[in-house]
């Protein structure tokens, strides 16, 4: 079985294969069903094991060859050429321009973005937060990729499914932290219930980091986590319904 999944059209190529997965095709129980792919849950780990050797058979690649990092919100980015020799490598960003070989993020609210230059052939994938993208784990993914052969002009980056503006509320001390770094960073800010909230537009200060970079080349799947929790993981819908643990969504793109 083929777990469903969504793609973005700026990565329509015979020589790319991507994916945002949902939470639908895979084989979990409750509160995981069913296609859990995070090894970090206490999900039984065959139950995840058949869910990622699914995913990896709709990205045409050797399970093995599915890799996804040891994800601690940090800015670190690896290239990658070929499987984990041993456990996953603490990164939130991975590039690489090995065909065969799938570039995965593990997301229940977080930003999961994929990356392709179709000229240079290579791909990369990254996750983040705020701490993530603050830190600059999209710029660090980028810089990997130009400094692997590719060009920030041909480079084109899409966003999956992730929790938006409408739905994503912080306190006044985020709002202070990420203008403290970025002055211009206030406009991503919108007011929230009261005084002391913001409502985040996580995605537009991403999409505002990239294009300093240089990416225009942008899609967005414009999808919200919390907003649709019976379709996609999502771990404030986990908190809300006072549940212990939550599955991870799976994003990924390979080389043919």
């Amino acid at each position: 079985m083929t777990p469903p999944f969504l793609v973005s059209p700026l990565f329509d190529a015979p020589a790319i294969a991507h994916g945002f997965f949902s939470r639908d095709g895979g084989v979990s129980p409750p509160p995981y069903q069913s296609l859990n792919t995070g090894l970090g849950s206490d999900d039984a780990p065959e139950n995840v094991a058949k869910n990622r050797q699914r995913c990896a058979i709709a990205m045409g690649v050797e399970t093995t060859h599915l890799l996804t990092g040891y994800q601690t919100h940090s800015s670190d980015v690896l290239v990658v050429d070929g499987p984990w020799k041993n456990s996953p490598a603490k990164v939130d960003g991975l590039v690489t321009k090995m065909p065969g070989v799938a570039l995965g993020v593990l997301a229940a609210d977080c930003m999961p973005f994929l990356f392709a230059d179709f000229e240079a052939k290579i791909i990369g994938a990254a996750h983040a937060g705020w701490r993530g993208a603050l830190g600059g784990v999209l710029e660090n993914t980028v810089a990997s990729m130009i400094a692997l052969g590719a060009s920030a002009n041909n480079i084109r980056a899409a966003v999956g499914p992730c929790l938006r503006q409408a739905n994503f509320e912080v306190g006044l001390d985020l709002y202070e932290t990420f203008t403290a770094k970025y002055t211009d960073a206030k406009e991503f800010f919108a007011p929230g219930k009261n005084a002391e909230k913001r409502q985040l537009d996580l995605v537009g200060f991403g999409r505002w980091r990239l294009a300093s970079c240089g990416v225009t080349h942008f899609d967005d799947t414009g999808l919200c986590t919390l907003g649709a929790p019976a379709r996609f993981f999502s771990y404030r819908a986990m908190k809300r319904r006072n549940e212990l643990d939550y599955g991870r969504n799976l994003s990924a793109i390979a080389l043919r």
